[in-house]
């Protein structure tokens, strides 16, 4: 869920500002208990993402984007890649035969 909610502003879904969906229509549409979404918007809270505004709901903050591609750029570097490396290096996939296909 919290991936879903960072794709949904990353992807300009949901721009600075906005206000995102309650946690009961998430649920509703993602068919997924509440608490998982309440949990997954807290992290965006804890990261400066969303802002809790009350008797109005959740928005979007300015600067939200780029703290998200800075978080998951600083994510990708420093676990996804060194284990992409391990797999390649593991099957014997050079450099040139990984971007070969995308020509």
């Amino acid at each position: 869920m919290f991936n879903h909610l960072t794709d949904l502003i990353l992807d300009g879904i949901l721009l600075e500002g906005d206000a995102i969906p309650s946690v009961r229509q998430i649920a509703g549409e993602q068919r997924i208990n509440p608490i998982t979404v309440s949990k997954a918007i807290q992290l965006l809270v804890d990261d400066d993402v969303v802002e809790k505004r009350r008797g109005l709901g959740m928005f979007v903050l300015p600067g939200a984007v780029e703290r998200l591609v800075e978080k998951q750029k600083t994510q990708f570097l420093e676990k996804q890649w060194p284990e992409i490396l391990t797999k390649m290096r593991r099957l014997g996939i050079s450099q040139s035969e990984l971007f070969e296909d995308t020509k």
